[in-house]
């Protein structure tokens, strides 16, 4: 039986991420991976193939829409969507292909089959043969990441009732997608979708879509899909039932008013969150405990309730987003070594890939006004940016909120072009506990969008803005 110092379950983000740096800091690694693409959810069916379809129909939607302004003449756009889907494939492989170049640039065992323990430091890997084999170790990062969620009496059958998986390799344009649950994933795929020409409907429980953001956001986001891609929002809707008669689905509901209504397409996204993936991991066997809600209970150091045992990701407490798993797994292996890691969970920003871009860090206006904290607001519109006039993308704002005594920047919320690579100057700022002042006082090109930013900072700081 093989040894190692370190193995961790999932490659994900968080397991190749936690496994590449255990491997820097000098631990016999392991990564096991039950499928055989490494990657996890983020690489193959998730993140990167989702941008690789919303780069490619925002090309489309700008060429049938935008060039004849910006003086390009050309025929009527069609779209491939086998193409699309083709290239999307590509995009994704390439990327698995990089994960597997640093495996082995990194000296890491990788084992291809499903892991589970059978006590607290042996693990067996299950393989698709059915062979089994098993490996010692003196620790274990649990990775598994999380799966697309349902609600009670749906059943997803692949077709035309589908997850964020069976959407991104869908063969056809649908005509009209109704898409169940507000929140990050749907309002991207909805996006993608809705682009190429199809009609979207989305239903939500709650009164607003990306319900955890600043409530700005989702007032915004909400106008310019429906404004731009035509949306149509359904709110504060309790779904009951989808049903797929062959080329047609039903969704059943209850309306605000707890009437019974139905909603008719040819795809049904469902997009109501995901769960942890504990299944088959025979946690049992080593004694680690999950919490009520079907998480894996940790301590603040990500430690089980087993001493040699960890976990990081989708499969904790806390929001579900690659990154966050990437910096859980860097902490769990520096900590093993004997350093001192931390991460801030209040600057680990959020981000929504639709156009306008959606990103935000830190607290947001409904947090502070129930903490009873007193802030000021700056906001900028990018219609007033000389570089998102330039570009034609004139949708969205920067909102930053600031102490109303030390002027110190608690949140920043951002709509518009490229927020998603602005955001990270927030959590700079914000990670060094800087002023809205101090970025005011910064020098930011021109014209960029992150002029933006700076502008909004004169907002809060005695409404100073200059372009407004």
């Amino acid at each position: 039986m093989e040894k190692f110092d370190v193995t961790i379950i999932g490659a994900g983000p968080g397991g190749y991420v936690a496994a590449i740096r255990c491997a820097q800091l000098g631990m016999k690694t392991a990564l096991v991976e039950k499928y055989p693409s490494l990657g996890g959810t983020c690489l193959n069916v998730g993140c990167i193939p989702s941008k690789a379809l919303l780069d490619s129909s925002e090309h489309f939607f700008n060429a049938a829409n935008h060039f004849q302004e910006h003086g390009i003449d050309i025929k009527d756009p069609k779209v491939n969507i086998k193409q699309m889907i083709e290239r999307k494939r590509g995009v994704v492989k390439m990327t698995v292909d990089g994960i597997n170049f640093l495996m082995k640039k990194n000296k890491i065992t990788v084992y291809t089959g499903i892991g589970s323990f059978v006590n607290k430091t042996t693990i067996q890997i299950k393989k698709a043969d059915n062979t089994v084999e098993q490996i010692e170790s003196t620790k274990t990062i649990i990775a598994t990441g999380s799966k697309p969620s349902t609600l009670p009496g749906i059943e997803i059958d692949k077709k035309r009732i589908i997850t964020s998986t069976e959407a991104l390799e869908l063969q056809e344009v649908p005509k009209h997608m109704i898409i169940i649950g507000g929140g990050v994933i749907g309002l991207e795929l909805g996006s993608v979708y809705g682009r190429l020409g199809s009609k979207i409907t989305v239903v939500e429980f709650m009164d607003r879509i990306i319900p955890g953001m600043d409530g700005s956001l989702s007032k915004e986001l909400q106008r310019i899909l429906k404004k731009n891609l035509g949306f149509e929002f359904l709110f504060k809707h309790k779904v009951t039932g989808v049903k797929n008669s062959g080329k047609e689905v039903t969704v059943s509901a209850f309306n605000a008013k707890d009437e019974k209504i139905e909603i008719k397409g040819d795809y049904c996204l469902m997009s109501v969150g995901r769960k942890p993936y504990t299944e088959g991991l025979g946690l049992e066997n080593a004694g680690v405990k999950l919490d009520n809600r079907g998480r894996i209970e940790t301590d603040d150091h990500l430690k089980t309730n087993v001493e040699n045992i960890y976990a990081i990701g989708d499969v904790v407490k806390g929001a579900m987003l690659a990154h966050k798993a990437e910096e859980e797994g860097v902490l769990v292996a520096e900590q093993m070594a004997g350093q001192k890691p931390h991460i801030n969970y209040n600057l680990i920003p959020g981000v929504v890939y639709t156009w306008p871009e959606v990103a935000a860090v830190g607290y947001t206006e409904e947090q502070l006004k129930e903490q009873g904290k007193k802030y000021k607001v700056g906001n900028f519109p990018f219609k007033a940016s000389g570089r998102a006039r330039a570009s034609m993308d004139t949708d969205g704002f920067v909102k930053v909120l600031a102490d109303e005594a030390t002027d110190e920047i608690l949140g920043v919320h951002m709509i518009g072009p490229r927020t998603a690579d602005m955001i990270a100057e927030a959590v700079v700022a914000m990670e060094y506990k800087a002023s809205a002042e101090d970025i005011s006082r910064m020098s930011h090109a021109h014209p960029t969008f992150t002029e933006s930013m700076k502008e909004a900072c004169l907002d809060a700081t005695g409404k100073r803005a200059l372009h407004i």
